[in-house]
C-alpha cells in the first residue's frame, strides 16, 4: 500500500497510509475505534461506499506475474479477485451471513462464485471440507442450518471457512474476536494462526486491543502498525513495539489496558490526555 488517503463529503478519513505485507507475514494494525483502520482494509476490496473519494496504490501479487494495482483495475477484474486472491473475515458474524440461507449454502455460493466449472458434488465437497477445517462439527449435518442456530464463536468460524475456501493468498481479518469471550477469542486466534501455517497465508489482522494483536502476530517477520486520526504513527516488529514503544500514542495505547502487574490505586492512561 502506497499513500493510501480516504474522504468522505470533503473530509479526510485516511492519510497517505503505507505499509507492505509479505508473503506467509502478518501485519497488525491498531488503534482506538474511529482511527481509520476499517476504512483501510475495505479500500483493499474495493467495498467503500460510492461517495468515499480514495487516491494512491494498493500492489498485489499473486503467486507469478507482476503486481497489479487494485484501486486501478476495472470493476470486473476486481470481483474476481475478491474473494479468491483477497478474502476477508468481518467482525460480526450476525451481520455478515445471510439469516435466511443455509450456512452450508453460503460457502457454497463463495465456491461457485470463482470456480463456476465445478460440479454440485464437487461444489458441495469443498463447502463441508472448509467447515472441518475450521473445526465446525458435524459438517454434513450442520451444513443445512441456519445462523441463528450456531453460538458467536461458531458463526465467526463458518465466516473464516467462507474466506479461506477458495484458499486465498492475503486474508484480511476485521477485529475477528471483538465479540467474543476470552475462551472463544483464544480459540478462533489458534485457528488463524493454524491456518496461517498450513496455507502459507499472509494476513492483515486489525484491532483496537494490542494484547489480541500481538497474538495474531507472534511469528518471525510480523509487524505491528499503530494508527491514530487516519494516519500510522508507528511501524515496527511485534517484540520491539512492545519493548520499546516509541510514539507517545502508542505508549498511552499500551498504558491504557490493565494487566497482571498493574497498579489498581492508579487509574489506566486516557488517549484523550
Amino acid at each position: 500500500m502506497q499513500d493510501l488517503s480516504i474522504g468522505f463529503g470533503g473530509r479526510e478519513a485516511v492519510h497517505a497510509v503505507s505499509f507492505e505485507i509479505a508473503a506467509g507475514e502478518t501485519l497488525g494494525l491498531v488503534g482506538e475505534s474511529g482511527s481509520g483502520k476499517s476504512a483501510t482494509s475495505l479500500a483493499v476490496l474495493r467495498l467503500l461506499p460510492a461517495e468515499a473519494s480514495v487516491s494512491g496504490r494498493i500492489q498485489f501479487a499473486a503467486g507469478s506475474g507482476d503486481a497489479v494495482d487494485l484501486l486501478a483495475l476495472p470493476e470486473d477484474a476486481m470481483r474476481r479477485r475478491r474473494g479468491r486472491d483477497v478474502a476477508m473475515i468481518f467482525q460480526e458474524p450476525m451481520t455478515a451471513l445471510n439469516p435466511v440461507m443455509r450456512v452450508g449454502e453460503q460457502i457454497a455460493e463463495a465456491v461457485r462464485a470463482h470456480q463456476p466449472g465445478l460440479t454440485r458434488k464437487a461444489v458441495r465437497q469443498l463447502a463441508l471440507a472448509a467447515m472441518q477445517e475450521v473445526a465446525l462439527p458435524d459438517p454434513e449435518q450442520r451444513a443445512r442450518d441456519y445462523p441463528h442456530q450456531f453460538s458467536g464463536g461458531q458463526r465467526q468460524r463458518i465466516l473464516i471457512a467462507m474466506a479461506i475456501v477458495n484458499r486465498p493468498r492475503l486474508l484480511i481479518a476485521d477485529e475477528p474476536t471483538t465479540a467474543l469471550d476470552v475462551t472463544v477469542q483464544a480459540q478462533i486466534l489458534a485457528l488463524l494462526k493454524q491456518l496461517r501455517g498450513t496455507h502459507g497465508l499472509s494476513m492483515l489482522f486489525i484491532s483496537h486491543d494490542l494484547a489480541v494483536v500481538a497474538q495474531a502476530c507472534d511469528q518471525p517477520g510480523d509487524h505491528i502498525a499503530v494508527m491514530q486520526h487516519g494516519r500510522i504513527v508507528e511501524r515496527a516488529a511485534t517484540l520491539d513495539l512492545f519493548r520499546s514503544p516509541q510514539h507517545p500514542y502508542t505508549r498511552k495505547l499500551l498504558a491504557s489496558a490493565p494487566t497482571m502487574t498493574s497498579d489498581r490505586a492508579q487509574p489506566l492512561a486516557s488517549l484523550a490526555d
